[in-house]
């Protein structure tokens, strides 16, 4: 009951933080996704509140790693991976202005919620020297282009 009641508590205060505000950062949305798959994904595999919380703090780290240190052209590539990538091979740039490298997996493409074509992915990225791994999924939206969830 207290894993529920930790998941639940932690999924909630993502929703309201992301319908109170819809002038969020690039680097704040992607703590808040990030910090809630983290959540779900710790319990999934932990079954535990300390699990569920451990994953919260760790995808929240990432995800605002990914929204916030990848610019306009970093997204362009990660675009790029996700429209004509190779499943299962990776592609990898280094950004000129700011010297981050990223090295991206793309996952197969699949049919996600109202059959919008989802492909999931996994970034290595090394930002200040530091190497980061996390998963990111994309669908499509109305318009064909590629939407990080």
């Amino acid at each position: 009951m207290k894993q529920l009641t930790a998941v639940l508590l932690v999924c909630s205060a993502f929703f309201l933080i992301s319908c109170a505000n819809t002038n969020l950062t690039k680097g704040q949305q992607g703590a808040i996704g990030g910090g809630a798959a983290g959540a779900l994904i710790g319990q999934a595999i932990g079954h535990n509140t300390e699990a569920t919380l451990i994953g919260a703090a760790v995808g929240t780290m990432l995800g605002y790693i990914v929204g916030n240190e990848m610019d306009k052209y970093d997204r362009q590539q990660l675009n790029h991976v996700y429209e004509r990538g190779v499943s299962g091979t990776p592609s990898a740039w280094v950004n000129p202005d700011s010297g981050n490298q990223y090295q991206v997996t793309p996952q197969a493409a699949y049919s996600g919620a109202n059959d919008q074509v989802c492909r999931k992915a996994e970034i290595m990225a090394v930002i200040d020297g530091k190497q980061e791994r996390t998963y990111t999924t994309a669908c499509r939206d109305q318009y064909g282009n590629w939407i990080l969830q």
